[in-house]
């Protein structure tokens, strides 16, 4: 992975973030392009004449140059490749139209000023959907990147985990071990592509050697089994196959992937 794309932005996760694309870069030697996207769509009920909206122009600039400044401050001590791109509009669209050059795009797990929300991020999904580059989620907890820490791969055979087993291999290549982790007592129904020994043959081809683990999904969630396999393991980070079934009946009926990026709890490595 040669160019990250990172969505740059006043939340509590963007120490994070940037820690963890550094980490990134160091080791792959990557180029790093940190995203600044602001809008000035602002809307106030009853603001027919735009006073509002004009009075908060001032101050979302003052706000967005003020960390523009700090961050490029931060950023002139590390010993790495990186660049500031400033762009007018929603985040979520510029990420997108941005990501076609870029072969990772990392964001936190809120979306713009919901920062904390427990809810997962509209525009995580959005990307994870439609970005033609595999998105990582890191969460403000994080402190740093350990590029040789192990790596679990929520694996159940489908085509979504494929796609994502087959876009993290960069990584789980400079992992000290890898595991394919596969739920047990999940869904009888659950569609599966491939056969779950498929995933470790298709790995070694690239020389990776990895371990298929069931794991018992237990009285909680199938989220929560690989969140507690994952740090037993002492991981980086969950590499994970984006809305299995539909986003809509993920929203709806709350799968996996929602459930995992409600609260996670290390870097998540989606691809759809």
């Amino acid at each position: 992975m040669k160019s990250i794309l990172v969505h740059a932005a006043d939340d509590s996760a963007m120490e994070a973030r940037m820690q963890v694309a550094l980490d990134i870069a160091r080791a792959t030697n990557a180029h790093i392009t940190f995203l600044q996207a602001v809008s000035y769509e602002v809307f106030a009920p009853g603001d027919f004449y735009g006073s509002a909206m004009a009075a908060a122009l001032p101050q979302i600039k003052e706000a967005a140059e003020s960390f523009r400044a700090k961050t490029e401050a931060d950023l002139a001590n590390e010993d790495a490749n990186w660049s500031w791109k400033f762009i007018y509009g929603m985040a979520e669209r510029r990420l997108l139209e941005q990501s076609a050059l870029h072969d990772l795009i990392i964001v936190g797990p809120y979306d713009v000023g919901e920062d904390g929300k427990r809810a997962a991020s509209n525009m995580v999904g959005e990307l994870a959907l439609k970005a033609p580059a595999p998105v990582l989620v890191v969460p403000a907890s994080t402190k740093r990147f350990d590029i040789s820490a192990p790596i679990l791969v929520a694996w159940n055979g489908s085509s979504e985990a494929c796609v994502a087993l087959r876009a993290s291999v960069p990584l789980l290549a400079l992992s000290g071990s890898v595991h394919l982790a596969y739920v047990s007592e999940f869904n009888d129904k659950e569609r599966v592509d491939f056969r779950l020994d498929e995933g470790a043959k298709y790995l070694s081809r690239h020389g990776i050697e990895a371990e298929i683990v069931e794991i018992p999904r237990g009285n909680g969630t199938v989220s929560e089994a690989l969140f507690e396999a994952a740090e037993m393991r002492g991981c980086s980070m969950m590499v994970m196959g984006a809305y299995g079934h539909s986003k809509l009946a993920e929203m709806l009926l709350g799968g996996v992937t929602r459930r995992s990026l409600t609260d996670p709890h290390l870097p998540i490595f989606l691809a759809h």
